[in-house]
């Protein structure tokens, strides 16, 4: 008998309430992280913490780094501890399987080192990069300290991963820095070089040196210049050109625009007598961390050398992360400098002070690095910029005879640039300067020129020093070895850089060289800034690059003159044969013009033919009173512009460098050729590689590193009596006829601008 069919019922399980869900993920958020992931953590932690370590170093609050850096410990540790377990508790929401404790702080440690670094370059992929590299680091970083951690791994494994990870970071710690220079300057064997008759100026003088500031007397942050100052002054207005000053740039100094304060460390000789006036002023770093006390090293020289050393204190129109920088900034710094200079005349006519009948007004200088080495140029040629200032009057008492920049900026400011008259011009530039990367100092070297005055001539010079292996920031003592501030400075390359005592080595040489000479008149020094190799014995090794012109020199031709290329100045011609050669200004690393042409000779292939370039004066070249006893003229190696032919591949050499003859004809057709070597090589321009790679050059601040150098011109002065020794008919009382270029041997390009005579 068939069973009745029988219908069957499958009984689902009821689902449970989503709000029942969420309670039991929520509770469950932190059920995969284990021990071992919880140790893990430190590496996230410490990658994100490293990042805000550099934040700390690159936004100071003024109250010192390790302030700074606690703050920010605390800050982005509370953070990552919040926000991790903020996005642990999303995850599980989410229904995210894993650690999520662990997926929290990895999340904290992208966002934030992601957003440290994209502030400070806007770059999406530089930061991205970044963020990557910290993130894997902080990865391996965790999972090894877990491990060490862990109470089951061995102890043989724990001291074997220990070791190696010590004789890592032990090898990176001690690894040696190149161990020479990129370029090194050196005498050649076949040249011979006479020795300077003068003491090396980077060696402290005679006098005593007492030392001693001027300020407001209500300096908080620096109580040398507050309740500490020896001697105190008024504050100045400069309201007429500040319009912006941040309300909490006014809470942390304590005053505003209209009452700025004149601040000074001064470095005076003991003895009686009137001494030259020295003003050195800072440039634009950042403003919590003071820069006047930078350039003490060389206050202390040049007072002993008898100079009265003022270094200025300008830190309050610096930039600031938390209160950006006043505008005008650049012209109230030159305006600053005048104001100092009548505070100090105000205290030369008090006999209760110690500039009582010290100061030789007559003997001025001023020093200025990077913003300042602009300041220092503008308050030289004030007349352009505060000439209806009813503040200034009575300047024509301070004549300031001598400037020197060292790597300035070079900005139109209202429109115009400074241009020195009958001032002696110094200026330093190191070719691994990461802030102001092109040699503006060359643009206010063009703009610096002499006249004579009819019976009374006086001599001026004007002189420029390349530096292969220096930076910026090296030149003041306070501002690290670092050209750009924290995160971003972490990425400039610092291997093989001059060493902090060898940069201002340099720089206490050639300033000090350079006042002795301009102020002192002590014109056995002038060699030193035509050609370096007159003092090796002074200098740390590097590749030297020297630009020189005095007032003294006859001009035959600048290229400046006209837009002909084939017309000189006083009737003469120009010709080329078998050489490419036009008339072009000179560039930067930015591809902007220097101020200055010059002509640019150009073989391209290696072949027998020499290629020529000629001057030709009919009625003869001219020539100073006293007739010809030197040819000067500046030369710059542009090869680096050409394609670089391949080496051979038989015996991989390189191919053969270009050679450079000299040949000068007189008026009654004698002529004589020399090698140009047999005077000084025409040294290569070093190529910088300013980051920690090829391609962060190409990218990082916009491309702003991507040229490896620039024009940069050597001066070559030749001994006429050199070529006399080499044909004794060569007698250049005839008067020069010719003047020519002669390139052979390989391929190369070589801009030459400034050719002129000396007696």
């Amino acid at each position: 008998m068939e069973l009745p069919y029988q219908t069957q019922y499958v009984i689902k399980p009821r689902r449970r309430p989503f709000r029942l869900r969420l309670r039991d993920r929520i509770r469950r958020t932190y059920q995969y992280d284990t021990a071992y992931w919880r140790l893990a953590i430190a590496g996230p932690w410490g990658a994100g913490i490293f990042a805000f370590m550099l934040a700390a170093m690159g936004m100071p609050t003024g109250f010192g780094v390790a302030f700074d850096i606690l703050v920010f410990l605390f800050l982005g540790t509370l953070a990552h501890f919040i926000l991790c377990h903020i996005a642990a508790f999303l995850l599980a929401l989410l229904g995210v399987p894993g650690p999520r404790l662990y997926y929290g702080s990895l999340l904290f440690n992208i966002a934030a080192v992601y957003l440290i670094f994209y502030q400070e370059d806007q770059s999406v992929l530089i930061s991205s990069i970044v963020t990557g590299i910290l993130t894997v680091a902080g990865i391996v970083g965790g999972f090894i300290f877990a491990v060490l951690a862990s109470r089951q791994v061995r102890f043989r494994t724990k001291f074997t991963i220990s070791s190696v990870l010590v004789l890592m970071l032990l090898t990176a710690a001690l690894w040696p820095e190149q161990a020479q220079h990129d370029m090194e300057v050196s005498a050649d064997s076949d040249v011979v070089i006479e020795e300077l008759t003068a003491a090396d100026p980077s060696v402290a003088g005679s006098y005593e040196v007492h030392h001693f500031t001027y300020g407001s007397g209500k300096d908080y942050w620096q109580p040398e210049f507050g309740e500490q100052s020896d001697y105190t002054t008024e504050s100045v207005d400069a309201s007429a050109y500040i319009k912006k000053w941040n309300r909490l740039r006014t809470k942390y100094w304590g005053f505003n625009e209209k009452s700025l304060p004149v601040n000074g460390r001064v470095w005076m000789p003991e003895g009686s007598g009137s001494f030259p006036l020295v003003l050195i002023v800072h440039g634009n770093h950042l403003m919590e961390d003071y820069s006047d006390d930078g350039y003490a090293y060389l206050g202390n020289l040049l007072a002993s050398r008898g100079y009265i050393a003022v270094s200025v204190d300008e830190n309050f129109l610096n930039y600031s992360v938390w209160t950006g920088i006043p505008d005008n900034d650049m012209k109230v710094r030159a305006w600053m400098l005048l104001k100092h200079l009548q505070q100090i005349g105000a205290f030369a006519g008090d006999a209760e002070s110690p500039f009582y009948q010290k100061v030789n007004f007559d003997k001025i200088a001023m020093i200025g690095h990077s913003r300042g080495g602009q300041a220092v140029a503008m308050a030289s040629d004030y007349q352009r910029w505060f000439d209806s200032d009813p503040g200034l009057e009575g300047l024509e008492q301070y004549q300031i005879q001598a400037v020197a920049a060292i790597a300035p900026t070079d900005k139109k400011v209202d429109g115009n640039l400074a241009e020195l008259e009958n001032i002696n011009y110094l200026t330093l530039q190191g070719a691994r300067d990461g802030d102001v990367s092109d040699f503006d100092g060359e643009r206010q070297y063009v703009r610096t020129s002499f006249t004579s005055s009819s019976g009374d001539e006086e001599y001026y010079f004007k002189a420029a020093l390349y530096i292969g292996d220096a930076n910026h920031s090296q030149f003041n003592t306070g501002w690290g070895r670092h050209d750009v501030s924290y995160p971003k400075g972490i990425l400039l390359n610092r291997q093989g850089l001059l060493t902090p005592a060898e940069q201002r080595q340099i720089a206490k040489v050639y300033i000090s060289a350079f006042l002795e000479a301009a102020l002192h008149g002590k014109e056995q020094y002038t060699p030193l800034f035509v050609d370096s190799r007159q003092a090796l014995d002074w200098l740390p090794e590097t590749s030297y690059f020297n630009r020189f012109e005095s007032s003294s020199m006859t001009a035959w031709t600048r290229f400046d003159e006209d837009a002909n290329r084939i017309t000189l100045p006083e009737g003469g011609t120009a010709e080329g044969e078998e050489v490419i050669w036009r008339e072009e200004e000179a560039k930067n690393r930015r591809n902007t013009g220097k101020g200055t042409k010059g002509i640019m000779l150009e073989r391209r292939e290696s072949s027998e033919e020499v290629s020529t370039y000629t001057l030709d004066w009919e009625q003869g070249a001219p020539q100073p009173a006293g007739g010809i006893g030197i040819l000067s003229f500046a030369m710059a190696d542009r090869s680096y512009e050409l394609d670089k032919p391949a080496k051979s591949s038989a015996e991989d050499i390189p191919p053969e460098p270009m050679e450079i003859e000299i040949e000068l004809e007189t008026m009654d057709g004698i002529a004589v050729s020399l090698p140009l070597s047999q005077f000084m090589a025409l040294q290569p321009l070093p190529e910088t590689r300013f980051t920690l790679h090829p391609w962060l050059d190409l990218h990082l601040s916009d491309g702003k590193y991507k040229q490896p150098t620039e024009s940069v011109f050597q001066t070559f002065q030749l001994n006429l009596d050199t070529f006399s020794e080499a044909d004794s008919r060569f007698n250049p009382e005839a008067g020069i006829g010719r003047l020519s270029f002669h390139l052979y041997n390989g391929m190369g390009r070589v801009m030459i601008a400034d050719i002129g005579v000396y007696e």
